[in-house]
C-alpha cells in the first residue's frame, strides 16, 4: 500500500514527506489528530451501521473541529471566531508599509 501511495504522490508531483527526514517525528501532528479523531468520533459514537453513516459523521466532525471547537492555543475561542477577531483587529489598526 505505501509503495502505491508513494508512486501516486510522485505522479501528481507531491512530496512524500513534509519534514526534514522521514522519521517518527515527521508525522507526529497527523498521528495526534488521527488519535483525537478516533477517540472522539469513531470509538465514542460507534457502532456504525454503514459507510454512509460514517462518511456523514466524519464530515460533521471535521467541520466542527476546523471551525467551532474551543482551542486552547486560541484562548479557548473557536477557530472561526479567533480568525474573525484577527481580521477585525487588522482593519482597525492597519500596519504601515
Amino acid at each position: 500500500m505505501s509503495i502505491r501511495y508513494t508512486e501516486r504522490l510522485s505522479e501528481v508531483g507531491a512530496s512524500t514527506s513534509v519534514g526534514s527526514v522521514p522519521d517518527s517525528y515527521d508525522i507526529a501532528m497527523a498521528e495526534a489528530l488521527n488519535g483525537t479523531f478516533k477517540a472522539e468520533l469513531i470509538e465514542h459514537q460507534g457502532p456504525w451501521r454503514d459507510f454512509d453513516e460514517v462518511e456523514r459523521a466524519v464530515f460533521q466532525w471535521v467541520a466542527w473541529y476546523n471551525s467551532e471547537r474551543l482551542h486552547s492555543a486560541l484562548d479557548y475561542l473557536p477557530p472561526d471566531e479567533y480568525e474573525q477577531a484577527y481580521w477585525t483587529a487588522l482593519e482597525q489598526h492597519p500596519q504601515a508599509a
